[in-house]
């Protein structure tokens, strides 16, 4: 008997009294050990909800009923909607796989992850199917993957020949990995880079050849690390030196107060309604395009160079349409 099936069996013996059950019995139908007994109620308990008390004067557990007397049932899904995504997706990850050295240590985790997921007191036999996680402008991560993240795991410079988007020109670059950074379903490389003596991030598909070097990477600290790349939204970091205020429309408030732009966004609602969010950031170019997607249903109150930057944009937009 499993983990899963002894939680509802606990379910069942508790669900079916009226007075406390002792724990040697309920070791005893359970078929485990004390320590084994404890940690199944703590389960029940923490994960699913149940309302389990011990009942001093009587000497065991039991489920305290609810208003009304109402039993408790046990949910038809026993899992987070983080647990869930993640299951699924690397359920789906492994079955992409193509075959590689990994293979004999992979396939054993497939199958075990199979079998969870058809696990008959977990309902997600139709997981498969009934479950979309869509991915949005993802990029391949091109050929130097493996080697941009060997270097971070083996701590070892790297020698990078990297094609800018912004600026469409290719530049030769030595760089001391530090992480490697999944975003909006890109993969980016954090480093430190040489040549421009600073912490820069690399779009790992953009980067066109790739040497690892005998050179130890320089280590900076996580402490300036998590400072230069999540003080700031977006993805182009550095550490924020300005703060966007948004106010968006009553009809948009109602998804936007509810959404997590910035682990250190403020956001209140006005008396008209209307919702006003404020952001840490650095550069200006992936909050633009955020804030264009909410077109006219959003205003930027402050700082002023980023309300030109985004009436610029709008005006150049509606121009297109004006021909």
């Amino acid at each position: 008997m499993d983990k899963f099936d002894r939680i509802y069996q606990l379910h069942r013996i508790l669900a079916g009294r009226r007075t406390p059950i002792a724990l040697e019995d309920l070791m005893e139908r359970l078929e485990c050990s004390k320590a084994t007994a404890y940690r199944l109620m703590h389960a029940l308990e923490h994960y699913l909800g149940a309302p389990i008390e011990r009942d001093g004067e009587l000497g065991g557990f039991r489920y305290r009923l609810g208003p009304e007397s109402q039993s408790f049932e046990l949910p038809g899904l026993w899992f987070s909607a983080e647990e869930l995504q993640a299951l699924v997706v690397f359920q789906r990850l492994l079955q992409a796989m193509q075959p590689g050295l990994l293979d004999e240590h992979l396939s054993p985790l497939a199958k075990r992850l199979d079998e969870l997921l058809q696990h008959k007191r977990l309902g997600l036999g139709e997981a498969a199917r009934r479950i979309r996680i869509l991915g949005m402008a993802a990029r391949p991560a091109g050929d130097w993957f493996q080697v941009a993240a060997g270097g971070v795991l083996q701590r070892r410079r790297l020698r990078i020949g990297y094609h800018s988007r912004s600026r469409d020109e290719l530049t030769e670059r030595v760089v001391s990995p530090q992480r490697l950074t999944r975003y909006r379903d890109n993969w980016y490389l954090d480093a430190w880079d040489h040549l421009r003596k600073g912490l820069r991030s690399f779009s790992v598909d953009r980067i066109r050849h790739a040497t690892e070097l005998t050179e130890p990477a320089e280590d900076i600290p996580e402490r300036e690390l998590d400072e230069h790349y999540a003080s700031a939204y977006g993805i182009f970091a550095g550490k924020a030196n300005k703060t966007a205020v948004l106010r968006f429309s009553r009809e948009r408030a109602r998804w936007v107060a509810d959404e997590r732009w910035h682990p250190k966004q403020r956001g209140q609602y006005l008396t008209d309604g209307r919702y006003e969010l404020s952001i840490p950031y650095r550069d200006s170019r992936e909050l633009v395009m955020d804030i264009l997607r909410h077109g006219a249903e959003v205003e930027v109150v402050e700082p002023e160079v980023l309300r030109t930057e985004v009436a610029g944009a709008l005006r150049r937009a509606l121009e297109q349409y004006g021909r």
